[in-house]
């Protein structure tokens, strides 16, 4: 019984030993990294949507959502805010009589350690407008509706690739082309 008393009593001790010693690290912000969910966003610069978290910097560095603004005819007014995750940036806009989950540009670049120099789609043809890639038809009839939905832009770019998906319902086809030049 006296063993079992001892033992309880180092126990504890440690513990609130490792428990002191933890809590100045806490209290300054020590304890782990900000990831990019709970990263702070600069004062006045991320509108999240929906409660997700803001774009990456680096992510939304590819297409700014003022870049959109200007090739989209889309304004602060109209922007509803954006949904980050890894590799992902979504500008999300009020358009009349349209569900927000249809109202978007997306913006995907992940890293890729080799990157083709064109789209290889099974699903769509790709047209080179300058530098960029724009869908040009869908293969299948399966795919003509997402054609009809949204239009499609590709860049390569040396460690990753820029993949951007903009709603017809914010951005025409013709609005969408004037996207590729400002694309990164």
């Amino acid at each position: 019984m006296e063993k079992r008393k001892v033992l309880l009593a180092l126990v504890g001790g440690v513990s609130l030993g490792l428990l002191a010693a933890r809590a100045p690290r806490q209290a300054a912000g020590a304890d782990k990294p900000a990831t990019p969910a709970t990263k702070p966003a600069a004062a006045g610069t991320c509108k999240a949507h929906n409660g997700k978290a803001c774009c990456d910097p680096a992510v939304a560095g590819h297409l700014p959502k003022e870049a959109v603004y200007k090739a989209c005819g889309e304004s602060d007014a109209t922007f509803l805010g954006e949904e980050g995750s890894k590799d992902t940036c979504k500008y999300v806009f009020k358009v009349e009589g349209q569900k927000e989950d249809d109202t978007f540009v997306q913006v995907y670049a992940p890293a890729q350690k080799e990157v083709q120099s064109e789209p290889n789609d099974p699903f769509f043809s790709w047209k080179k407008v300058g530098k960029v890639f724009v869908t040009e038809k869908a293969k299948s009839p399966k795919a003509a509706p997402m054609m009809v939905n949204s239009t499609g832009l590709w860049l390569p770019g040396k460690g990753y690739f820029v993949s951007v998906n903009a709603s017809t319902k914010v951005c025409s086809k013709t609005e969408a082309k004037k996207l590729a030049p400002e694309m990164k």
